[in-house]
């Protein structure tokens, strides 16, 4: 729990000032008591009040000053709430090394069925958006709430080529942009109007199976990414085992490059996999379609500790009235 308003618990000194008053009060109280009455008549003049039920009332009313107190500090706790306006670009490795079946039946199935699972958990507000990459990035869909035109999409994707990793997500950042909000700045000193584009909460989920051999450097494109606050999701699929044979019947080993792909993830704030098993592939991306809908944000919750301190204060008033005949 964090708070808007911390210095308003500098007014907490108050209450163990409250608390030594009244207990002076009752020491007085009890005094002036034995001072006037001689010990015989004491408790048949004085009888002796209830030892625990006098404290109740003021116990509850410095129980809620205090809660007021902390009501004013502005407490905020962090909830996942679904994030109406977020963009996701899901981009698929279509290179051929996808044809690989270390991951059956083979890799780009795998990662065709998986995207559609991706695209299955996501909530309707979510826009989606697809793009294929070999040694170029093809756009397949652009960011929308039609979830079935994407899952459409993610469908076609055919395995051909080399691998340029960089330039599919600038690709995907480009998309972002893009969709983002157009938005109108005053300059508070020159009071000249700037139109800035505003890109929604968004993320990259990138699955590669391979080392990025072509195209703008990798590394480039994922400090760009950190740099627009897009976290990369990556995917590196495959085994260190995998194979293919090329058209003059050359057999080559193709295995996923899982350290450019951890170094994307950790630059940019995402979070790296590293999946060998098309079932883990399937699990991975459906926790990441519920995942990404959400985020965390700081919600005040003043008016709970308000309530509470204003319940405080009638129960005390009840009690109160019911023990003593009066308010406090």
């Amino acid at each position: 729990m964090s708070f808007g308003a911390p210095l308003w618990f500098l007014a907490l000194l108050v209450v163990p000032g409250i608390v030594a008053a009244y207990v002076v009060h009752e020491r007085r109280a009890g005094a002036r008591s034995r001072a006037l009455i001689s010990a015989p008549l004491l408790a048949a003049v004085a009888p002796r009040r209830p030892r625990w039920r006098r404290h109740v009332p003021v116990a509850l009313q410095v129980l809620a000053v205090t809660g007021l107190i902390v009501a004013l500090a502005k407490p905020q706790t962090t909830r996942a709430v679904t994030v109406e306006q977020a963009t996701v670009v899901v981009v698929t490795d279509r290179s051929g090394s996808m044809l690989a079946t270390d991951v059956a039946p083979n890799r780009l199935v795998a990662a065709r069925n998986a995207a559609q699972t991706f695209v299955d958990a996501t909530p309707d507000t979510l826009r989606l958006g697809a793009i294929a990459f070999n040694q170029r990035a093809t756009v397949l869909a652009n960011p929308t709430r039609d979830h079935d035109a994407v899952r459409a999409a993610l469908g076609t994707i055919r395995a051909a080529g080399s691998t340029a990793t960089g330039d599919a997500i600038t690709s995907a950042l480009e998309m972002i942009q893009r969709a983002g909000s157009q938005e109108t700045e005053i300059d508070p000193f020159t009071g000249l109007r700037r139109e800035t584009v505003k890109a929604p909460p968004s993320a990259i989920v990138l699955l590669s199976d391979g080392k990025s051999v072509r195209g703008g450097s990798l590394t480039e494109a994922a400090e760009k990414a950190k740099e627009l606050k897009i976290p990369v999701y990556t995917v590196a699929l495959g085994t260190q085992s995998g194979t293919i044979t090329g058209s003059d019947g050359q057999v080559r080993d193709v295995p996923p490059d899982v350290q450019a792909m951890r170094e994307v993830a950790q630059t940019t704030g995402g979070e790296a996999f590293a999946i060998s098993d098309a079932q883990e592939l399937d699990r991975v991306y459906e926790s990441l379609g519920s995942k990404l809908a959400k985020e965390d944000r700081k919600q005040e919750v003043s008016s709970t500790f308000a309530g509470t301190a204003l319940l405080l204060i009638l129960l005390g008033a009840l009690a109160s009235i019911r023990w003593f005949g009066r308010v406090i």
